[in-house]
């Protein structure tokens, strides 16, 4: 399977062409009520997350929220 360059939070990463967003998500592990996402400058709906494929070169970045006051 061919392999795709995207980066996510800055840091290159190689993942399987036509990885949904949703799989790379749970494949680095992160909570996805607790972050918002961006994919090239875009906010995604985390309803959308298994519609959308990754293409070359997309820039991903997850935004964890904090809680504090």
């Amino acid at each position: 399977m061919k392999k795709i360059k995207i980066k996510v939070n800055g840091k290159l990463k190689k993942v399987n062409e036509n990885t949904k967003l949703l799989n790379l998500i749970n494949s680095l592990k992160i909570p996805i009520k607790k972050v918002a996402i961006e994919v090239n400058q875009e906010i995604i709906d985390k309803k959308k997350l298994n519609r959308i494929n990754l293409k070359n070169n997309d820039k991903i970045e997850i935004v964890h929220f904090i809680g504090g006051g």
